[in-house]
């Protein structure tokens, strides 16, 4: 093992010995700014929503993004090296513990998001600086192959000093598994490429175009596979598309501003940051930093068509991450500066989110929210 990967490996197996309860989840947080030392790892009771004392998982620089393999014994993230910024694999020991696989520099500057392919048989990384989307091969054991750049190109220049270039942000696949979709803060658009399995490869495809502006971030798909739900981080708002599986093409239906006016006069610095959909399809959930809350939309599963129904303070400083937890029960934030992860109970029926008091813990500069699969 050479140097440093050993320095990756220093706390990896801190967790080795942890037994876990029945009603508990494996929660791993990604971080990145002052204090923080890594990922880090709690458990989460799904019965009375506590969070356990996180603790270091695995030592090393700016994990700010996680995302598991299908298999569910793996996990990946984007990070800082000795030897420059790229992805890192670590195998997911009993009990939680992280034991790293290899890693595998970008070349291309560091990462925003990380996705692996439902076939396991690769992973995307986002460069949001050098604006460009990075293929890493997977070997059958995880093990990370070299990395291949696709570069994005132009920007809307709408926004002066955010829209000047392309910014590629996030990374994920169409249900099928058949395209893969890029949000391009710069481009204001999502870049979609074909996905390839057999060598495996993507090539550029098509373009969907958001609101001029905009600044399109992150994005989710409907349960059914039929919606996409795209968050705009510059005009914190939601565009959907009607997707279209068969030709890898999305149509642009609407656009619903995530705050009013008037609420977003109130801070100095508003971005909008995470967006997610509830697993009946019926809810959607994004983040708001400056304001540090999250707006909770109702979502019509037949049309897409989403209404503001609640703007929640997440009791905490600028959510850089939200998710739900397994089943659609809860949903956590993390305050990526006030070092905190609060616990939101979701009613199932209404999709209303009250705050569980005596729910937060502290985490040092959270900046991703990862669960894994029990024990």
């Amino acid at each position: 093992m050479n140097r440093f990967l050993r320095i990756l490996a220093s706390g990896a197996g801190l967790w080795g010995s942890a037994t876990l309860s029945l009603a508990a989840e494996l929660v791993y947080f990604g971080t990145g700014g002052p204090g923080a030392k890594g990922i880090y790892r709690s458990t989460f009771n799904e019965t009375d929503g506590k969070l356990s004392p996180a603790e270091l998982a695995a030592e090393v620089g700016s994990p700010g993004f996680l995302a598991l393999h299908p298999d569910g014994t793996k996990l990946y993230a984007v990070a800082n090296f000795p030897g420059g910024p790229g992805a890192i694999g670590y195998r997911i020991q009993a009990g939680g513990g992280l034991e790293v696989i290899n890693a595998s520099p970008t070349g291309d500057g560091g990462g925003a998001h990380i996705a692996v392919h439902p076939s396991g048989r690769f992973l995307l990384t986002a460069q949001y600086g050098a604006g460009s989307t990075a293929l890493f091969p997977l070997d059958a054991a995880g093990r990370l192959g070299t990395a291949v750049i696709h570069r994005h190109t132009g920007g809307s220049r709408v926004v002066k000093g955010r829209q000047d270039a392309p910014h590629a942000h996030w990374c994920g696949f169409s249900p099928d598994g058949r395209f893969a979709l890029v949000p391009d803060l710069g481009m204001d658009g999502v870049v979609i490429y074909r996905v390839d399995l057999e060598r495996p490869a993507i090539e550029r495809h098509g373009f969907a175009a958001s609101v001029p502006g905009g600044g399109p971030r992150h994005l989710r798909f409907s349960p059914d596979g039929q919606f996409i739900y795209l968050l705009n981080e510059l005009s914190l708002s939601v565009t959907t598309y009607a997707w279209e599986p068969q030709s890898g093409t999305a149509r642009l239906l609407a656009t619903v501003p995530a705050l009013s006016e008037e609420a977003k006069a109130k801070e100095a610095f508003n971005s909008a940051a995470e967006i997610l959909v509830h697993p009946s399809g019926r809810f959607v959930y994004s983040s708001n930093r400056g304001h540090d809350s999250v707006t909770v939309y109702r979502a019509d599963p037949a049309t897409s068509a989403l209404s503001v129904i609640q703007v929640q303070p997440v009791r905490g400083a600028f959510p850089r991450n939200i998710n739900l937890a397994p089943g659609g029960g809860w949903l956590l934030a993390a305050g990526a500066d006030s070092n905190t992860v609060s616990v939101h109970r979701v009613d199932p029926a209404s999709g209303l989110l009250t705050y569980q008091t005596k729910g937060v813990i502290n985490v040092p500069a959270p900046i991703c929210i990862l669960f894994a699969p029990k024990s």
